[in-house]
């Protein structure tokens, strides 16, 4: 049967029943997809093809078996604007996490089993409990205090899958846990693919955060989130090596060259000297001044020195394997991939 597969393709699309009615030029109901989506009936073979031609999806994906659900998504204020947006969204990420563990599947490969670290959920309820929480993660992960290269990569190897979705600029990211009939509950991670590379790591690093925390309730939840975000970004003591722990005053160039160090934003950078206390209220607030007139408090957040879009590769990886080692065929990898055969074959002989 098709049905919960049906409404995860037509949620992501962003329709309603009748705008899929309009799309299939009416040779089908609203009132018959509805009971499609409910398993009371099945389409025949025509009416499915037209289906997955509206929904631009394949009809081997509505003909297959989806047990996943999310659990424990939450939207933060602002962040999605209606209820079909976050439908979407949700079908969005189910879709992408199906096919990763499609995948894994296919390679005989174990699905990398996130584990809690030991100690976790910390418990946060002031911003000291958040900068020990993230301490306590590195030491965990042995990340000493050095810079982490590439945060989602870095993340994937722990069990988290780590999922870019292109979404308005009022979005920054969210955790959810995808839950299996069958296998331990994934972790998931959502990007905004438009947003800057230091943006894409501070949302990670912020997501991470309601992943291993507890009592993260409203927006004191949100700012203590932050705050572990920044400890486990820019670690205190490598900032005090850095930078000192008391300054009167700092140019832009040095905060460019911290940010070149840590790859986060001027003003995450910011924001992190004044919870240390290195720089007060007054030079914080100059500072600020300074970047709103600059023009980088807006997007396209246009700070010197760009860094580069955290870009999961993990799952791009698997597909080539399977593909090399005739697991499946060329167009079964386009489509996990969501491109033609022609493209994949110009990816696997000429990459970029």
């Amino acid at each position: 049967m098709i049905g919960k597969r049906l409404q995860l393709a037509r949620q992501a699309a962003g329709m309603s029943l009748r705008d899929l009615e309009a799309k299939v030029d009416k040779i089908v109901s609203a009132q018959a997809l509805n009971k499609y989506e409910h398993d009371e009936m099945m389409p025949g073979s025509d009416v499915l093809a037209a289906i997955a031609r509206a929904l631009d999806v394949r009809e081997s994906y509505l003909l297959g078996q989806n047990d996943l659900t999310l659990e424990s998504v939450e939207f933060r204020k602002n962040q999605i604007t209606s209820k079909k947006d976050e439908a979407s969204v949700k079908a969005s990420v189910l879709s992408e996490v199906e096919r990763y563990l499609e995948i894994e599947e296919f390679v005989g490969l174990p699905s990398v089993t996130w584990s809690r670290p030991q100690g976790s959920p910390f418990h946060a309820a002031e911003p000291g409990d958040a900068e020990t929480a993230a301490m306590r993660l590195r030491a965990a992960w042995n990340l000493g205090l050095d810079p982490i290269p590439n945060l989602a990569e870095f993340l994937e190897e722990q069990g988290i899958k780590i999922i870019p979705l292109r979404m308005g600029a009022r979005f920054s990211g969210l955790m959810c846990f995808a839950r299996r009939s069958k296998g331990e509950d994934v972790p998931v991670i959502v990007v905004n693919e438009h947003d800057t590379g230091e943006r894409q790591r501070f949302t990670l690093a912020h997501e991470v955060g309601h992943l291993v925390l507890k009592g993260l309730d409203g927006a004191k939840g949100e700012k203590l989130a932050h705050r572990f975000a920044g400890a486990f970004l820019m670690p205190a003591e490598m900032l005090w090596r850095e930078v000192g722990k008391h300054r009167d005053s700092l140019s832009i160039g040095e905060l460019a060259e911290l940010k070149a160090l840590f790859k986060a934003s001027i003003q995450a950078i910011t924001y992190r000297l004044k919870d240390l206390q290195i720089i007060d209220d007054p030079l914080f607030k100059r500072l600020f001044d300074e970047f709103e007139r600059r023009g980088w408090r807006k997007p396209p957040y246009a700070e010197p020195g760009p860094i580069p879009l955290e870009r999961p590769e993990r799952f791009t990886r698997l597909c080539y394997r399977a593909v090399s080692e005739g697991v499946i065929s060329e167009s079964k990898t386009a489509e996990l991939l969501g491109i033609t055969v022609r493209e994949l074959d110009r990816r696997l002989e000429n990459p970029a």
